[in-house]
């Protein structure tokens, strides 16, 4: 059966769902009920439809954690993660009566032997099947995955965090998941950092837990490293990136417009409400959501051109008053133009506010993040460029401090002197942790002889065309080509486990070392990088991984993190690091004396 999300790694995950889950249900003609828990709720709808599970005799799909009505005539299948709290809901179906004639149980992960064993105490007789799929990840799109733990920014950077170690822990049990689903056993290497550790800590989890999930083959031979690597680095490796205004469609319109959910919300014409789901089954979306806004405009305003019979309805500027007459009068067009309209009327939000507020502010950052103008002339007053925009009225508090920021990151670290006036300047004296907490995440903020801090050196990309609002390359873009073309430095990259040495990013490998391609996932072929950020990756970032494997052809590049950023987000998650941790009581029940 074809799924409808067929896109990389969400392709990937359906097929090893089907393969493991689906097979198991095929056995038996009867219709089932589908249970799940909030992640496997959001992993399935990533990857399938409902219409995908009606067509493998899966009637009902149901939380796990609500009130359920019995069903005891039909068999019930268990889709969950591996926590106490899912395993109690589960036995609560079969006890003191069952609600379902059997249980199929399927954990993303593997299932502790203390779980496994209250289950199999309290309802094994009603337990058809229990297995551990490994899969305790989102594939988020074709090429980007997440954890789906937007709380482990704060577990991992608080000074506060109780709870570091286990979240570490749990996003290398997760990366080992990704691993198996895409039958890859990587060389796994880290950015050194001298400020910071969890880089090298999680690198080395993840090392040991892929030794243990590789041990042995189903053969029972030892199962050796593939054609893949696995990069770690801490999202302060690259501190400009997700607060630089973006200009490319995707990340200007979740920096920009309020996308929840990946949902965009409108007003048509006639004041009704309308909203458009913005992921990869919209072709358009995926054609259009890696190019700078002022293509975009223009590919929008062709396609809709193109629609239309009459070319004096669309001479000159196209907009969605003039769109909406199109329809009323091309009624055999309104169905085109409707899947045209959404993106027309999310550009035109885009550049509007583009015009309003952000192009004054793009120029200035560009030089600041860049260290150059557009003439490629050397930035040598970085406070000459950031004061025009302070002064200014047109930009928002936030814009403020994402320009201020941007220029301590070009100096490495200003004055406790300079800093104060900064922050008097934007007004943010009472909140000031917007800024301040970056040191949290190796940054350096104010200037100091003990933190360690060195320039990165960069790709030359001068030659390369390029907008001139848009000169700012993410630096993990650099990092994903000197690891294609085997160029990373061992000393800054070393490795945890040393990958195979033919590992160029070619896809050319001796025949001893070749890595056999899975016939489950049909994968091209050639090599694989997968790049890991932990805090966030932007949507910046997550475009390089597409480029990168666009330009290699030999190399799949996939990039993902704990969760995707947006700036305003990381902002809020920067200044909440700085919060005590709730405290927490226990109210014990006390007899009457």
């Amino acid at each position: 059966m074809a799924t409808s999300s067929d896109h990389g790694l969400k392709r990937i995950v359906w097929k090893r769902i089907q393969d493991t889950i689906i097979t198991d249900c095929r056995k038996s003609e009867a219709w089932k009920i589908l249970i799940l828990d909030p992640f496997t709720t959001k992993l399935l709808s990533s990857c399938c439809k409902m219409s995908d599970l009606m067509s493998e005799k899966i009637t009902i799909v149901e939380d796990l954690y609500k009130n359920r009505e019995p069903v005891p005539e039909m068999k019930a299948i268990y889709f969950m993660s591996p926590t106490a709290k899912c395993v109690d809901a589960l036995i609560a179906d079969f006890k003191p009566k069952p609600k379902y004639k059997a249980a199929y149980v399927y954990f993303t992960d593997y299932c502790p032997d203390e779980l496994f064993n209250n289950m199999k105490r309290s309802c094994s007789t009603h337990i058809r099947v229990c297995k551990e799929i490994n899969i305790s990840f989102i594939p988020q799109e074709a090429q980007v995955f997440t954890c789906d733990n937007p709380g482990a920014f704060q577990s991992i950077y608080s000074p506060n965090s109780q709870d570091k170690k286990k979240t570490l822990e749990t996003i290398a049990d997760q990366l080992v998941t990704l691993c198996a689903t895409l039958d890859e056993n990587p060389g796994v290497r880290y950015k050194k950092d001298g400020n910071m550790q969890n880089a090298q800590t999680l690198a080395e989890l993840v090392d040991n837990k892929l030794a243990q999930h590789y041990q042995l083959d189903e053969s029972g031979k030892k199962t050796g490293k593939t054609q893949a690597q696995l990069l770690i680095v801490e999202r302060g490796f690259d501190p400009v990136s997700p607060i630089l205004h973006e200009l490319t469609y995707q990340a200007m319109a979740y920096d920009r417009i309020d996308i929840q959910s990946d949902t965009y919300k409108y007003k048509a014409k006639d004041g009704s409400e309308k909203q458009a789901l913005l992921n990869e089954d919209d072709v358009l979306w995926v054609k259009l959501r890696h190019k700078h806004i002022a293509e975009v405009s223009e590919q929008i305003r062709l396609l809709v051109k193109e629609i239309s019979t009459n070319k004096k309805q669309t001479d000159g500027k196209i907009t969605i008053s003039n769109l909406a007459q199109m329809m009323k009068k091309m009624p055999s067009f309104r169905k085109q133009v409707t899947q045209k309209t959404v993106h027309l009327q999310l550009a035109e939000d885009c550049m509007q506010d583009f015009s309003k507020h952000v192009e004054k502010l793009c120029k200035a950052e560009q030089d600041l993040a860049v260290g150059s103008d557009v003439e490629g002339v050397k930035v040598k007053d970085p406070m000459r460029t950031l004061l025009p925009v302070l002064l200014h009225s047109y930009s928002s508090t936030h814009d403020k401090i994402r320009v201020v920021l941007l220029y301590i990151f070009s100096l490495s670290g200003t004055t406790d002197e300079n800093l104060s006036k900064l922050i008097q300047h934007v007004k943010i004296e009472k909140e000031q942790e917007y800024i301040l907490n970056w040191k949290e995440l190796g940054v350096p903020i104010i200037t100091s002889p003990s933190f360690f801090s060195r320039k990165i050196t960069r790709r030359d990309r001068s030659q390369d065309q390029t907008y001139n609002l848009s000169r700012w390359t993410p630096i993990i873009k650099d990092v994903m080509e000197d690891a294609v073309e085997n160029k990373l430095d061992t000393r800054e990259w070393p490795h945890q486990s040393e990958c195979p040495a033919a590992w160029n990013g070619t896809g050319v490998v001796s025949a001893r070392q070749k890595h056999k391609a899975s016939t489950q996932d049909e994968r091209r072929s050639g090599s694989r990088l997968i790049v890991f950020i932990l805090g966030g990756i932007s949507h910046s970032e997550m475009r390089c991984a597409y480029e990168v494997t666009q330009a290699v052809k030999s190399c799949e590049v996939i990039i993902g993190s704990s969760h995707i950023l947006t700036p305003i987000g990381l902002l809020n998650d920067i200044k909440a690091l700085s919060k005590a941790p709730m405290e927490t009581f226990t109210i014990e029940e006390r007899s009457a004396a």
